[in-house]
């Protein structure tokens, strides 16, 4: 069953068919989600703060991103197999997170789910447990 937050509440509630994994389109369509998501970050110049927060090369949060997204909504473990309990508070401490990243990660993530052609209640749904995990993620205070 996928993680809603850090205590492991569940989001694949009321999906209508299959399990949100089924409905996000499997590996297929995460790993598509997150390689746009990841594009964008790079091409549009109102996600700048975000992209400064990830290094030089974008290739190893892609990956960890699209198999933390399998386990996440009800698919394979791919994450956990690989790094144990996500902890993601924990493994984002090192990087300076505020609001600006917190709503440029959630703009982001909601381009790439419309171009990705998303239902948009399951878009609705997903950006709202997106953003409580993003702000989770809020290590810095400020506006930005």
């Amino acid at each position: 069953m996928a993680q809603d937050n850090i205590s492991g509440a569940s989001i694949a509630q009321d999906v209508p068919t299959g399990s949100l994994f089924d409905e996000m389109g499997g590996e297929a369509g995460i790993r598509a989600l997150v390689d746009r998501f990841y594009d964008l970050m790079d091409l549009e110049s109102d996600l700048q703060a975000l992209r400064a927060t990830h290094g030089p090369s974008l290739d190893q949060a892609r990956d960890r991103l699209f198999w933390f997204l399998c386990g996440y909504t009800g698919g394979p473990n791919h994450y956990i197999e690989r790094f144990g309990h996500p902890r993601l508070r924990a493994r984002h401490l090192p990087f300076s997170i505020g609001r600006a990243e917190r709503d440029q990660w959630v703009v982001c993530m909601g381009r790439a789910m419309q171009e990705q052609g998303f239902p948009e209640p399951l878009m609705d749904r997903m950006l709202e447990s997106f953003y409580g995990i993003a702000d989770w993620m809020r290590n810095r205070e400020g506006k930005s």
